[in-house]
């Protein structure tokens, strides 16, 4: 086995092993050791030490209690309130970047990234899927930063990390997106009014809006949820929520 102690080894392993608990090849309730991670990986044992130790701290997995970790289930609760934190720290962000004043600098990047979510969505009817996402994570980046404040940046950071909190977690994919496109063009809708909240100093409305934009997620949720056994195979994390 390759002595492989080093952090991008670490990276590597926090890598392979994520995918593989989000794909749910690891399952939930499955016990993880070390030794025969590092095995599988080729590795030493400090990387996947490393690595589990991390994976513990987004909460994907739980320390076992005796030796090992054990892959993390949710219940279907788990998730809602997952929602409703991010709603909660992503308000609290809105809430405070309008009260205490965004540069121009931060406001001309986050609205740049708004209108160009405008461009997903096509003329004839249909949504550039893959634009609208990577777009969607850029705004919610971007929004986490605008307060000022680390210490919630931390916090909400932490949240997103679990596969159903972040904010492209239940977007309607390209299957559904003709009769989600309503959907998709609502949350593009509150994207404008947060910024226009946040640039207007409306501190109490730019709150509201962005925890009303988060209970969207949980409308597409419940969505989700009442399809899921056809889309299992699609949206790999449902294999993390046991219901």
């Amino acid at each position: 086995m390759a002595e492989t102690g080093g952090s991008s080894h670490t990276i590597r392993a926090l890598t392979e092993l994520r995918q593989r608990i989000l794909s749910g090849e690891f399952k939930g309730g499955e016990r993880l050791f070390e030794v025969p991670l590092a095995e599988m990986l080729n590795i030493s044992r400090t990387p996947v030490r490393e690595a589990m130790s991390r994976l513990a701290e987004e909460g994907l997995l739980e320390r076992a209690k005796s030796a090992g970790f054990v892959v993390r289930e949710f219940g279907l609760d788990d998730v809602i309130d997952a929602i409703e934190l991010r709603g909660v720290l992503e308000g609290t962000v809105a809430r405070l970047a309008a009260e205490r004043g965004v540069g121009a600098d931060d406001l001309a990047r986050i609205t740049e990234i708004v209108n160009g979510i405008d461009g997903c969505f096509k003329a004839d009817g249909d949504v550039d899927f893959d634009c609208y996402s990577k777009l969607n994570a850029e705004f919610h980046e971007a929004l986490a930063g605008l307060s000022g404040s680390k210490l919630i940046q931390r916090e909400l950071d932490r949240v997103v990390r679990l596969p159903f909190a972040s904010p492209s977690a239940f977007l309607p994919d390209k299957m559904q997106m003709e009769s989600r496109r309503g959907s998709l063009e609502l949350a593009q809708a509150q994207h404008r009014e947060m910024i226009s909240a946040i640039r207007n100093r409306e501190g109490a409305r730019a709150e509201a809006l962005a925890r009303e934009h988060a209970r969207t997620a949980r409308r597409d949720l419940e969505y989700v949820m009442k399809e899921k056994a056809g889309m299992v195979q699609q949206m790999a994390s449902l294999a993390l929520i046991k219901t």
